[in-house]
């Protein structure tokens, strides 16, 4: 494993960021206003559907304990986390999404608009 330690005298005074200008003033959206299709985003337009949420852990406390399936909806989504409901209990985990593996939906998924 690397470690990474944050050094506030270091600053990289070479690397300019680019500027960008846009006639409306607006920030610029990714793909032409287009949402991007990472996990985050299309488990947020999933919110409140049912499904199985699957998910490994390298590291477990007890051997053979390193997978966890929950069942549930998406209350929420970011870039690193999900927040579910286990369905019958309401119990909320949140979850990093470093250990997520996959989801299976009871019904049709929501997904972005594939037309160019």
């Amino acid at each position: 494993m690397v470690q990474y330690y944050w050094n506030p005298a270091y600053q990289n005074q070479h690397i300019v960021p680019p500027q960008v200008t846009i006639p409306s003033g607006r920030p610029p959206t990714p793909l032409g206003g287009r949402e991007e299709s990472y996990i985050e985003n299309i488990l947020r337009l999933n919110r409140g559907k049912i499904g199985t949420f699957h998910f490994s852990f390298e590291h477990a406390v007890e051997a053979g304990k390193n997978t966890k399936a929950i069942r549930g909806m998406v209350e929420a989504a970011g870039r690193d986390h999900v927040i579910l409901s286990e369905s019958g209990t309401g119990h909320r985990f949140l979850m990093p999404m470093i250990y997520f593996d996959y989801a299976e939906f009871d019904e049709e998924m929501r997904y972005f608009n594939q037309q160019p």
